[in-house]
């Protein structure tokens, strides 16, 4: 492939849409690191459908990871300029030299990087939310000046705010801000996670006795339904694909790549089974339904008292900061691959001298502003896991065409998935697309009736006119360009 079909040029310097090599894999993991942490909305959720069995749920949803992932890895170091799933599909369903007015493909390539996007955004939103929720409990004087919803569009403005200062000097100061938030979050989370266990605060009873719900039947209603919870299980088990997105910016990518992910996903698996196996082995099926935002909290108090709960309060604090950092990065990285390969418009891909997509950020911000107004954090999930499954869904298929299609068989690939595995690739494929995406929309049907769908679906479709604006963008400025050469060489031969 020519380097300037690539999804990033090499060749451009920083300010013009180049995004820098300053990362290594520890880094990367570093900012991936935020993925653990969003399990805490849902902490409560699969649970009231699934009782403990939500423990091996999230078990197989990492492990669910680890095959999309490892397709991904190979893609990430096929197309080493490429931020992770919205670069691979763009890349590969693109036409090359597509001469006519619009490429079905780069549509297609286009719509899954959106629904990336989409995916992503929103855990701004959700955790800001909960954010304002923590602090409007922990200081009861907040309470008596703001509202919930006051203190969460506070806590978003403030968040974003600084979040954007520190990142406009690049991704590297991003990764070392990442460091910080783990040892504060992460590693209190792991704490909480392994110490009732230690303390023999956890009752294998509260497990093994509600292992499965009662009224359970495999009948069409709850195959949909389980359809549904992996939706929404892989929005945060799987979520560590996003090491894979800092592509064009790790330094060596190749074998950072692989190595970033690999490692999130491993402390994923642990940090998601150990996490809701001492939830409810401390609080039992029932005490969780009851606190279904925050059951750490009285996880902690159980374990350590009243002061444990304050110090859990801040914790998740801290680690929600942590996620929010990890989703502001990914969903901006987004805008700006989609900008670059002309699926959106131009001025999404405009990063500053440091090579950071300000702009993307800024809208980023903005987009998650609105959605807090939304208030419902399990409509805004189910809005953002609607997007998610689709993005797996293509991504996959474009790993697929890849390993086939004769344009791309003599690429180098440093990293290479276990032979077969496009057979993996398209089972899971097909999984997402559309056996969960028809799971979710039936589950939130039953749940809180149709504005997340219909939010969904309203946001994807509002791709289709932003693309078609992207492609008028493009044809007008290649026409200008052509104008400025033809100048140029009539005042080339006049001279």
């Amino acid at each position: 492939m020519s380097s300037k079909n690539s999804v990033v040029s090499e060749k451009l310097p920083p300010g013009d849409g180049h995004l820098e090599r300053s990362i290594n894999w520890k880094q990367g993991l570093a900012i991936a690191l935020g993925v653990p942490l969003l399990i805490l909305p849902s902490l409560g959720y699969i649970p009231l459908y699934l009782s403990a069995a939500a423990i091996l749920i999230w078990g197989l949803s990492v492990l669910q990871g680890f095959m999309q992932n490892t397709a991904y890895a190979e893609m990430a170091t096929t197309f080493p300029k490429a931020s992770g799933l919205p670069g691979f599909a763009q890349h590969v369903f693109r036409t090359e030299n597509y001469q006519g007015k619009y490429d079905k493909g780069k549509l297609i390539g286009g719509f899954s990087a959106w629904s990336y996007w989409f995916a992503w955004n929103p855990v701004l939103a959700i955790f800001a939310i909960l954010v304002g929720g923590y602090l409007h409990g922990l200081f009861p004087v907040l309470g008596e000046t703001f509202s919930e919803f006051q203190l969460a569009f506070i806590s978003g403005a403030v968040i974003f705010g600084g979040l954007f200062v520190v990142n406009w000097f690049g991704l590297k100061e991003g990764a070392i801000l990442g460091y910080i938030l783990a040892a504060i979050s992460l590693i209190p989370l792991i704490v909480l996670a392994v110490a009732p266990f230690a303390t023999g605060h956890v009752e294998l009873a509260n497990i093994t006795g509600s292992w499965w719900p009662s009224d359970w039947a495999w009948d069409l209603h709850h195959v949909l339904i389980l359809f549904g919870i992996f939706a929404i299980a892989q929005w945060s088990a799987c979520g560590w694909e996003t090491a894979a997105i800092y592509g064009p910016e790790y330094k060596n990518p190749s074998k950072d790549i692989p190595k970033a992910l690999y490692s999130c996903g491993i402390i994923c698996f642990f940090a998601y089974i150990l996490v809701q196996a001492a939830v409810i082995g401390v609080l039992g099926v029932d005490g969780v339904i009851a606190e279904p935002i925050s059951p750490l909290i009285p996880v902690a108090q159980a374990v350590f008292g009243q002061a444990g709960s304050i110090i859990a309060i801040i914790m998740l604090i801290a680690a929600m900061v942590l996620i929010i950092q990890t989703a502001y990065l990914g969903s901006s990285r987004a805008m700006h691959s989609m900008a670059t390969e002309g699926n959106l418009p131009r001025v999404f891909g405009k990063t500053n001298r440091h090579g950071t997509p300000f702009v993307a950020m800024i809208v980023t911000a903005a987009f998650n502003l609105v959605l807090i107004s939304m208030g419902s954090l399990t409509a805004i999930l189910a809005a953002a896991a609607i997007g998610y499954t689709c993005a797996n869904g293509i991504s996959l298929f474009a790993y697929v065409k890849a390993k086939k299609h004769p344009s791309f068989a003599n690429l180098e690939r440093p990293f290479k998935a276990p032979k077969g595995w496009k057979n993996v690739a398209i089972i899971f494929g097909l999984f997402n697309l559309p056996f969960c995406v028809i799971g979710v929309v039936y589950l939130n049907s039953l749940e809180i009736g149709w504005a997340p769908t219909l939010l969904g679906f309203i946001v994807l479709a509002l791709y289709i006119p932003i693309w078609l604006y992207s492609q008028h963008e493009s044809r007008r400025n290649n026409n200008n360009n052509n104008d400025n050469d033809n100048d140029n060489a009539d005042q080339h031969s006049y001279s």
